[in-house]
């Protein structure tokens, strides 16, 4: 059965125009079309298709049976750790890895078998890769004359691409006398400059420090709703995936654990992989006791239930694993009308600037955490002190047990 969101239909405007929504050749011209809701609607007309797409090295087997529609003008990312296939995923659609089964296709042509040069995609690496020796403005260029283009047009385009990026008076300088956040922008602009009908992103934040990261977040964003680009965006950042995009594949062992916009992989995990690999969780272990449509009851010990959302499970008796999130806790005289409220040995307390953070052994398991702003006259306690700590039965899933 289809979830809301995929159901929900798309933005006006999506999927209109070129083949890339509004090109460099566009972007003085002003205005700001956002492109894709960040509501996350599933696509209608794919852009971007894996079907049945497998890759193996040898007996191993590294992604498995990939189904995955893109929208024209989306920005999708590819999360997961290390080794999860997201990578080996976006290199076949560069086409720098075959696929083993299946095909991929863009704009409803097959590309499985096409030489990365004829696919018209553009690449944003880690590393920059920038020419050295080459000006900011010879190294934008230089992937329109690799294709042909007049001079008079590949210096327009070059002029309005160092624009976009806001590097206007800098075009004659040369990559090294750059910052890291200034030479990705550049490397991004090189990306565009062609007009690419998609661009393709492996970890292009990686190797800059947190406030630069930050900054090209949004600077990435905004430039990709600006110029209408199809980004399939790859990272194992959870920040980054949850900022950027307007939907996220989570992936694990070569397959897609959950598909869907990035607010509802963060509050509504479908599976306990989901739940520990995006952002902190709080998980008690336990045994359903009942189950009553979408709700159940868990037994966690010592005579003490917990009501939650039946999400993993389907009988009693089922092992299971809960999961709350830190920030929908709630303590002191605030949790005693909670669906759910218990007492707590408090095991720590640590400031963390905009919040504090508590963490506490509840109904006999240690590591629970509480995050509280940290707004005037709050206070949690201190190590060994008991207090009351509450949460509503929507906030908390039962899900499978690991």
């Amino acid at each position: 059965m289809l979830r809301r969101e995929q159901s929900e239909l798309l933005p006006r405007g999506v999927g209109e125009g070129t083949a890339n929504g509004r090109g460099l050749r566009d972007f003085e011209k002003g205005g700001v079309r956002v492109v894709h809701a960040r509501g996350g609607a599933v696509p209608q007309n794919k852009f971007v298709e894996f079907a049945g797409v497998q890759k193996s090295y040898g007996s191993v087997n590294v992604v498995h049976d990939l189904n995955l529609g893109i929208e024209r003008g989306e920005f999708i990312t590819l999360l997961g750790p290390s080794g999860s296939g997201k990578t080996t995923c976006l290199m076949m659609l560069a086409g720098f890895e075959n696929l083993s089964a299946g095909d991929i296709l863009l704009d409803g042509a097959s590309i499985g078998s096409m030489p990365p040069q004829k696919r018209n995609i553009g690449m944003v690496f880690q590393s920059y890769a920038l020419f050295p020796h080459m000006t900011i403005a010879e190294n934008i260029a230089f992937p329109l004359q690799a294709r042909g283009i007049g001079k008079s047009e590949t210096a327009e385009r070059v002029t309005k691409a160092l624009a976009m990026i806001r590097l206007d008076s800098l075009g004659g300088r040369l990559p090294g006398q750059l910052s890291g956040g200034q030479q990705q922008r550049v490397a991004l602009a090189r990306a565009l400059v062609f007009e690419p009908s998609l661009v393709l992103m492996d970890e292009p934040l990686g190797a800059l420090d947190k406030q630069l990261r930050e900054e090209m977040q949004y600077e990435i964003m905004h430039i990709q709703q600006r110029l209408g680009v199809t980004v399939v965006y790859v990272t194992h950042d959870q920040t980054e995936a949850l900022t950027m995009s307007s939907r996220v594949a989570v992936f694990n062992r070569g397959k897609i654990e959950q598909l869907g916009p990035p607010k509802r992989i963060y509050e509504e995990p479908v599976n306990s992989f989901v739940a520990r690999f995006i952002g902190e969780n709080n998980r008690l272990n336990g045994t359903v006791r009942t189950i009553d449509g979408d709700d159940c009851t868990i037994d966690v010990g010592g005579d003490r239930s917990i009501r939650a959302a039946a999400i993993n499970v389907s009988a009693a008796g089922e092992r299971t694993t809960l999961s709350i999130r830190p920030e929908r806790v709630v303590i002191g005289g605030a949790a005693t009308n909670a669906e759910n409220c218990f007492e707590a040995t408090i095991d720590e307390v640590v400031f963390h600037g905009d919040h504090l953070r508590m963490s506490a052994t509840l109904c006999g398991q240690p590591g629970f955490i509480v995050k509280i702003p940290n707004s005037a006259g709050v206070g949690m306690g201190s190590p060994g002190d008991r207090i009351k700590i509450g949460w509503a039965a929507r906030d908390c899933r039962a899900l499978d047990h690991g």
